[in-house]
């Protein structure tokens, strides 16, 4: 187990697509370990939100300590240098009191910046920033999208067509440095990363996946989904606010607004859904160190990850290794 002599830079972390379970599992070695978990999920920060975003129910947050799920309203921005101070701050007091911080989520450029950091982006200057903040109230963040697909196709795949806050520094970014949102984000400092890690992750093929992902829909409808969206639409009526960009929300949204079906928004966050999963493999695909889990093996992982720590000593794998 961790003490508060040692460095404050040990962690677990349990990554994957959306839809395997993460959450339960982290609980299990939470259990197994002494450990406190650690959001790493970029919309499961948002407060309005709960059931959409899949964060930990009562039941689970009962049983362990749970740090950043729901700090921040629907209007609160939240980047990936702010998460990394957020969690960093998460790591060391769980590490302080001689608990495992276990980072748990499927955002792969969140958890990037807290174990490694990221390089840092030149500052936008106050022109740049106007004229792009012009054009979107002008044009609508729809536009915005459409230019950025053109231009940096990888950044607007992963940001939702309204959600004007990410694509205007997408495209604040581009039009200070030259370079795109996406190429700044593959950046890391060249310094020593700040945080050793064992990492785990859940892999699943995607055509096995879909199924999983349409049945959490239909249980987070059971769960009240839609009464959810009502709510938050009734603290936050703005479809461009940070918050609505978590898939499902503006789906929901739309149904209830009359614009679509009920069948209709769950088809559009199916797609939205499966879409997604398939860019968080593509990520995690390429992590270095990773081991790969499947999703039904929760009590093999949770007796790997055990094992691993207190043989060694350390939560810290090589390049290539495996669990058996």
């Amino acid at each position: 187990m961790p003490t508060s002599g040692r460095k404050d830079s040990d962690c677990l972390c349990l990554v994957g697509p959306t839809g395997t379970a993460k959450s339960r599992v982290a609980v299990k070695l939470a259990e197994r370990l002494r450990g406190e978990i650690i959001n790493c999920d970029s919309r499961q920060v948002y407060r309005d939100f709960p059931v959409i975003t899949a964060q930990p129910d009562q039941e689970l947050t009962r049983r362990c300590p749970h740090w950043l799920y729901g700090f921040l309203e629907t209007h609160e921005p939240c980047n990936a240098g702010f998460f990394a101070e957020q969690a960093l701050a998460a790591i060391q007091e769980v590490r302080s009191r001689g608990r495992w911080p276990i980072l748990v989520g499927g955002t792969g450029l969140y958890l990037r910046s807290v174990l490694q950091g990221l390089a840092p982006i030149p500052e936008v200057s106050e022109d740049v920033r106007a004229e792009v903040l012009r054009q979107c109230r002008e044009q609508g963040p729809e536009a915005l999208h459409r230019e950025l697909s053109e231009v940096d196709p990888e950044s607007a795949a992963a940001i939702q067509p309204r959600d004007a806050q990410r694509l205007t520094r997408a495209l604040e970014v581009l039009r200070e440095t030259g370079q795109p949102l996406s190429w700044w984000q593959k950046q890391e400092r060249t310094d020593r990363p700040r945080l050793r890690a064992l990492k785990l992750g859940f892999w699943i093929e995607l055509e096995a996946l879909i199924p999983r992902l349409s049945d959490r829909i239909e249980r987070m409808l059971t769960r009240g989904a839609l009464e959810e969206v009502r709510e938050a639409w009734r603290r936050c009526p703005d479809e461009s606010a940070p918050g609505w960009s978590g898939i499902g929300c503006l789906e929901l949204l739309s149904f209830l607004r009359g614009r679509t079906t009920l069948e209709q928004a769950k088809e559009q966050w199916l797609r939205k859904t499966r879409a997604y999963a398939k860019r968080q493999m593509t990520w995690f695909r390429k992590e270095e160190g990773l081991l790969w889990l499947q999703p039904g093996e929760a009590d093999r992982a949770v007796e790997y990850a055990a094992r691993r720590v207190l043989e060694t000593g350390r939560p810290q794998t090589k390049q290539g290794d495996a669990w058996s």
